[in-house]
């Protein structure tokens, strides 16, 4: 039987989902933090659900304390989500202390009527998650499995973005096994084709985490052994020097829209981890000083990008705008954008008439809309004998 979101006077409740096991854990907090104290509470009944760094699912009005603290996880009872879509509702399991089996469990909340992922990195922006919320039959907002999973995985987008004609940075990708054999080719074909400066990522995070700028060949092993500490797949690619870093926010489904675009003023060499979330140093300017054709065309690719991914709901773009020719490109593509106070996702679309609480209602509604036609697809076939019981 499909799950149906129906028409209620109670309030619509919408599981926010946070932490995860990445990298960007604490990212994803300070995202959740914001994004529920935004929430409308006349419209929407809020249940915190976290992760924590281990894969330990919580939830309870004290989870994102918890999770921020790190103290006492191990004293609340482990809650799931079952992937069955006659429940969707969380379910908490208990352990005998003389058994390490898990001996009784109960569903203990009613059904979920949307979850809105606020997860950062892998195994939460990369398809994973994406795909209990299928098998459990819950709206979630975002894109879907095969956007989220393409979307993390910054070869394979570039690959599509290139068909669609969207320009991107030269680069060159290697499997960590590829690289342990042939080293030296390796390095050879990054300094032949790409030169230096040049970036080495990990092809699967985000945050800028595992991020080095190299200049030499020293820094471009040391920065080859340091992706690889987060991914099997490596992803380096040409620098582009003198460049503005400029991004775009897209919202909707199958008829998307962008932002006004913003500009980055990093306070570090490049946007790092620090520079975006320590420091505080880092500038925005919204809308950002681009030529009007300019403008228009990175929010042209940007639309581009995120048809050509198969995404939905949401995302922030990010491109290089070199500063005399104004030549534009696409850098990557963030799923799940984040939603800190000094985030440039809310902060785009607030510059372009829509505020932060209006942009959540949307992006819910985009979820239940996308759910609801989904649900009107079959996904079972009556074949004309029943040959499978012979």
């Amino acid at each position: 039987m499909k799950s149906q979101i129906t028409n209620r006077k109670s309030k619509t409740r919408v599981g926010v989902l946070f932490g995860g096991r990445s990298a960007e854990h604490e990212v994803s907090l300070v995202s959740a933090t914001s994004v529920i104290k935004a929430l409308d509470k006349e419209k929407y009944e809020i249940i915190p659900i976290g992760i924590t760094p281990e894969g330990k699912w919580l939830s309870s009005s004290d989870t994102l304390r918890l999770l921020k603290e790190r103290t006492n996880l191990d004293s609340i009872p482990d809650k799931i989500l079952l992937p069955d879509p006659n429940k969707r509702g969380l379910m908490e399991l208990h352990l005998e202390p003389q058994t390490p089996n898990l001996s009784t469990s109960r569903v203990i909340d009613n059904p979920l009527d949307v979850i809105f992922p606020v997860l950062h990195g892998t195994f939460g922006e990369d398809g994973t998650v994406q795909g209990l919320l299928e098998l459990a039959g819950i709206p979630y907002v975002g894109a879907g499995v095969l956007g989220s999973a393409v979307g993390m995985d910054k070869v394979i987008t570039k690959q599509l973005c290139e068909r669609v004609n969207v320009p991107v940075s030269p680069y060159v990708w290697f499997l960590t096994n590829e690289y342990g054999v042939k080293e030296k080719k390796i390095i050879s074909a990054i300094e032949q084709k790409l030169k230096y400066p040049c970036f080495v990522k990990p092809a699967n995070l985000g945050s800028s985490v595992g991020i080095t700028k190299t200049h030499n060949r020293k820094e471009l092993v040391k920065g080859i052994e340091l992706a690889a500490e987060y991914d099997r797949k490596i992803l380096v690619e040409k620098s582009i020097e003198h460049a503005r870093e400029i991004e775009v926010s897209v919202l909707g489904n199958d008829d998307p829209i962008a932002s006004v675009p913003g500009e980055i003023i990093p306070s570090n060499e490049f946007y790092d981890y620090d520079a975006k979330y320590v420091d505080g140093k880092s500038t925005a300017i919204v809308p950002a000083k681009l030529p009007d054709r300019t403008a228009r065309m990175v929010q042209k690719y940007a639309v581009e990008g995120f048809k050509a991914i198969d995404c939905a709901g949401m995302a922030r773009v990010d491109f290089l705008v070199t500063k005399r020719t104004n030549k534009i490109f696409f850098n990557e593509i963030n799923t799940i954008p984040g939603f800190t106070s000094i985030s440039m996702y809310p902060k785009l679309w607030e510059a372009s008439g829509i505020p932060y609480p209006e942009l959540l209602d949307r992006l819910i509604n985009l979820a239940i809309e996308r759910f609801n036609e989904k649900r009107k697809l079959k996904t079972a076939f009556k074949p004309k004998t029943d040959w499978y019981k012979q």
